[in-house]
């Protein structure tokens, strides 16, 4: 029973280290080049432009952590201290709520946007820029249980999944999975939901002008490229979260449920890290700008600009300098 055990947490390892490294690439080229054309594309436009860029980030940021996510999941042994295992281990779900988080943003704006434009079109982007700070600072400290809960002095050179969970009784778990679900994942999923209801809706009215049709229908495509992300990357996830819980905490005790629950928490864990190579495909495919900059000429035209502008800058350096330095 004992080698059928570690057998078993050998191939669940295994099976972390193979999806975070086909993860790393695409979410590291994808977010990398969003946040380059979102810079040059934030004088263009107010459609939710901040979001993408926070979402972009909270992307990256995971991204950045997942090759020490693997190096530990093909060795076993974590050789990089306490601290950067609690916050390589906190920054995982501080990505995953921060996504959710500014997925349902855009959402919300793209829908101001279109069914209120006289309203929200001249609405000023420094406004984004505070409900993004609120955003990251309730993400912050909404997810500190999940490092608070695994500290543990005695798990040394263990991280991440090998983390013990700290004992609470069965009504603290019973409020804290629920909060956690409503705050985290049910409220989002109904606002993103009715967000393309009311959207489809407007698209059934015929008064509507055909400039006024081809924005609804683009804020539309969005929406329902957010809700489909959100449901693929986050809603298997918020299925195995309460059942992982209890296991964890010992509430459930049959192994063979333990077992099929550990193995689907396993797979939601990594279908929630996808997210950071599904973010980049919302940018592409559902806005216009975000595909003509990446486009070939474009892209050259951009390259070109920057090299030029960079030898100007040099040019005007070595002009300023002082004959007598030379």
């Amino acid at each position: 029973m004992t080698n059928s055990s570690n057998c078993s947490e050998t191939d669940l390892k295994l099976y972390y280290a193979i999806t975070y490294t086909l993860i790393l690439i695409p979410g590291l080229i994808g977010n990398t080049l969003a946040l380059w054309v979102f810079y040059e594309y934030m004088k263009e436009t107010k459609r939710a432009i901040i979001f993408m860029i926070n979402l972009a980030i909270a992307d990256l940021s995971q991204v950045l952590s997942l090759p020490l996510r693997i190096f530990y999941y093909l060795t076993g042994m974590w050789q990089f201290g306490e601290g950067l295992c609690m916050f390589c281990f906190y920054l995982k779900y501080v990505n995953m709520y921060a996504s959710i988080y500014f997925l349902v943003c855009i959402s919300v704006r793209r829908y101001l946007f279109v069914m209120y434009p006289f309203k929200f079109s001249d609405c000023r982007r420094i406004y984004d820029v505070y409900i993004s700070i609120v955003g990251w600072v309730v993400v912050c400290i909404g997810c500190l249980p999940f490092p608070l809960l695994r500290l543990d002095k005695a798990a040394k050179n263990k991280c991440f999944v090998d983390l013990p969970v700290k004992q609470l009784s069965l009504p603290i778990s019973i409020a804290m999975t629920t909060i956690g679900e409503l705050v985290g994942f049910i409220t989002p999923l109904l606002i993103i939901l009715y967000c393309s209801w009311k959207t489809i809706l407007s698209l059934k009215e015929n008064n509507s002008a055909s400039r006024d049709l081809g924005e609804k229908k683009k804020a539309l495509k969005m929406i329902l490229t957010c809700a489909v992300v959100f449901l693929i990357c986050f809603a298997p996830y918020h299925i195995s979260f309460p059942l992982d819980f209890l296991v964890k905490t010992k509430k459930i005790k049959n192994e063979c449920v333990q077992k099929v629950i550990s193995v689907f928490h396993v797979v939601a864990l990594c279908l929630a890290s996808f997210n950071c190579c599904l973010d980049p495909v919302i940018y592409y495919f559902t806005t216009d700008e975000f595909r003509r900059r990446l486009s070939r000429y474009e892209l050259q035209d951009s390259i070109q600009l920057h090299d030029l502008s960079y030898v100007r800058r040099s040019s005007r350096n070595i002009l300023r300098k002082d004959p007598m330095d030379c």
